[in-house]
């Protein structure tokens, strides 16, 4: 089953309302390692109730439909769309507990060829209810390996598709401005899946080897939010109203327990990185791009 192109692109979704807690708040930072140096207190806002304040990277899991791809009715081979990359716009502070409204887009499909795939791009706006405020635009890149083609069937959308979202800014030829090791927790993947992901990849051994891998593999966003914690406390002194954006691009997993190297450019307002699994020298986050205060 192909996709079809004005189908899909007119997808319509319902609002996600969601309530959050100070608890909610508090398992996200922890998922991400917050709290490692418990009597650093600056990581201790994040994870205890006293002066409380939210990650501005929980944003990306508030609002979410899940999975509406595996919907048979999409035409998306569900089982080789890949999670390419995925950005956030900070608005305003997320509040440490709250209900917000996403309204989620399909804003963009590009026909890469019919060997070659095809790119979904979804857009979601996440609202604070009691105010109407918009605190976060999130932009989510799906790489569709079973899905290019499409424009060459008569009647289903412009030829190509929608034209291709703008490449992220490659990493600087230089030596990074600054340099920050994180460490993840064994059992990080098993906390962060808390947050609403519960994806077997992540907590089943079995089902880890069946997709390849020697042991179950951390969330793409759990190593996103490592990194955007990396910024937080490099550039920003962790305070989340310095804190306005983060893109990047997944380039390999990373397995509980790894540490998470971000190498940092500043660049005025804008931070580029780059991170990678210690361990293994390998690069797990490419085309970093951050937006900070001053």
């Amino acid at each position: 089953m192909a996709i079809d192109y004005v189908k899909l692109k007119h997808w319509a979704f319902e609002d996600v309302e969601q309530t959050y807690s100070e608890k909610d708040s508090m398992l996200y930072a922890l998922g991400l390692g917050f709290g490692h140096d418990p009597l650093d207190e600056m990581q201790l806002r994040f994870v205890y109730e006293k002066d409380l304040v939210a990650v501005p990277t929980m944003a990306v899991v508030l609002g979410s439909p899940g999975f509406w791809l595996k919907d048979p009715a999409t035409g998306v081979d569900w089982v080789q769309a890949v999670h390419g990359e995925h950005s956030l716009t900070l608005h305003k502070p997320l509040p440490s507990a709250g209900t917000v409204i996403g309204r989620l887009r399909v804003s963009a499909i590009v026909d890469k060829g019919k060997d070659k795939g095809a790119l979904l791009v979804q857009e979601r706006t996440l609202h604070d209810k009691e105010s109407g405020d918009v605190l976060a635009t999130i932009e989510h890149l799906t790489f569709c390996r079973g899905d290019g083609g499409f424009s060459g069937i008569p009647g289903n959308g412009p030829k190509g598709g929608d034209p291709a979202p703008a490449a992220k800014p490659g990493t600087p030829d230089a030596l990074p401005d600054a340099v920050c090791d994180l460490p993840t927790l064994p059992q990080a993947a098993l906390l962060y899946r808390l947050n609403s992901d519960y994806n077997p990849l992540h907590a089943d051994p079995s089902v880890a080897r069946a997709a390849g891998f020697v042991r179950p593999i951390l969330h793409g966003l759990c190593t996103y939010g490592v990194a955007g914690r990396s910024i937080l406390k490099t550039y920003c002194g962790y305070d989340p109203g310095r804190f306005l954006g983060l893109g990047a691009r997944f380039s390999a997993p990373v397995f509980p327990g790894e540490t998470i190297r971000t190498e940092m450019w500043r660049r005025g307002d804008t931070v580029h990185f780059r991170s990678r699994a210690i361990e293994r020298n390998v690069v797990v986050l490419s085309s970093g791009v951050a937006k900070v205060a001053s």
